[in-house]
């Protein structure tokens, strides 16, 4: 192996996405040799179906953890502006373009991110506490305000979640699965994103506040610009999710979003990004909650019960915040010189 290949293969090695994609080849292999089922077209479809959400939303979480921050509010987000919206979309009777659903929604989680922002800024709390917070809040209004209730998606949202690519046949059962065309909505976020964040002044300023917010405000970087920004574009991703999540399921089922915030950041760790921020990419983000998503589904085809399946799924949370955990440790020591590492075992 000559010097450049060699490079190349650390480098790889080094990437979390590595890992992450090793991982889901291998389960994935284990499920079709026990089942013989995963790898049929209605499976796979269904697999992609029910990761579209959940990417929305771990791409979201990545933007804030990167700036070193993190973000526990923004299901309750999701779940406040798809009931708002449908229940205005429903009393109207609204059949106009879908652009405005996802612009109110989009709309209503601008504003409750905006309100983290103010908070985090204002006052400089810590991001889990403040959102922690702003979390209880939000879903008080749903069920205290609103009386929220579960409803049937508004004609205009469900033309939205029937609409499909192309329908998928398993040509044993002949059972068959839709590919759905919000799944260019999940496509649409990745590329504004990765954009975002390659190729932009803030995108740069995104990583260099979540790397060290001193050393980023000494290189001209307005860090809480920078945290207002994040903490609203993941309110309006959050809108976004919460929308598409309604029309595919054809209900504003906002109960079945609450409590699955730990199981998106978990995705999102997983696919490298740390909870000290200024690391992670939408790839890993992607390959994360992709992993997630075959675990909580596809486990059932093996005959694994329902109890076992959150074992696992709260295994990989774990062992993904500890690579994240001795990743952050290990380029903190690598950054000491010897005299300090000495120091610092010595206590």
């Amino acid at each position: 192996m000559n010097e450049l290949s060699k490079r190349k293969w650390n480098r790889l090695l080094s990437h979390n996405e590595f890992y992450i994609a090793i991982i889901i080849v291998a389960i994935c292999l284990l499920i079709e040799v026990r089942s013989g089922q995963f790898f049929t077209p209605n499976n796979l479809v269904d697999i992609v179906r029910s990761g579209i959400v959940p990417c929305i939303f771990g791409i979201g979480v990545l933007v804030v953890m990167l700036s070193g921050g993190i973000d526990l509010s923004f299901v309750p987000i999701a779940a406040l502006a798809m009931y708002i919206t449908n229940s205005v979309m429903l009393d109207t009777g609204f059949s106009g373009s879908i652009v405005v659903p996802f612009l109110l929604a989009g709309g209503i989680g601008i504003a409750c991110g905006a309100l983290n922002a103010v908070v985090i800024s204002k006052f400089n709390l810590p991001t889990m506490i403040v959102t922690l917070g702003t979390s209880s809040i939000f879903t008080g209004l749903l069920r205290g305000v609103f009386e929220a209730k579960e409803k049937t998606a508004s004609p205009i949202l469900m033309e939205l979640g029937s609409s499909k690519l192309f329908t998928a046949q398993n040509a044993d059962s002949g059972l068959t699965s839709d590919m759905p065309s919000t799944l260019f909505i999940l496509l649409g976020v990745v590329v504004v994103t990765f954009i975002l964040l390659r190729y932009t002044t803030l995108g740069r300023g995104i990583y260099a506040v979540g790397g060290d917010p001193g050393a980023a405000r000494r290189a001209g970087f307005r860090v809480t610009r920078i945290q207002f920004f994040v903490y609203c574009y993941v309110g309006l991703l959050a809108g976004i999710a919460g929308v598409t999540r309604t029309g595919m399921s054809q209900a504003a089922h906002f109960t079945s979003l609450l409590g699955t915030e730990l199981t998106i950041i978990a995705a999102t760790v997983l696919g490298g990004a740390r909870i000290t921020g200024g690391v992670g990419t939408i790839t890993g983000t992607v390959l994360g909650a992709f992993l997630m998503t075959i675990v909580s589904n596809s486990l059932v085809l093996i005959g694994v019960p329902t109890y076992w399946q959150q074992f696992f799924t709260g295994a990989l949370i774990v062992i993904g915040t500890g690579i994240s955990v001795y990743q952050a440790s290990k380029k903190y020591r690598g950054s000491l010189s010897l005299d300090e590492r000495a120091k610092e075992e010595l206590g």
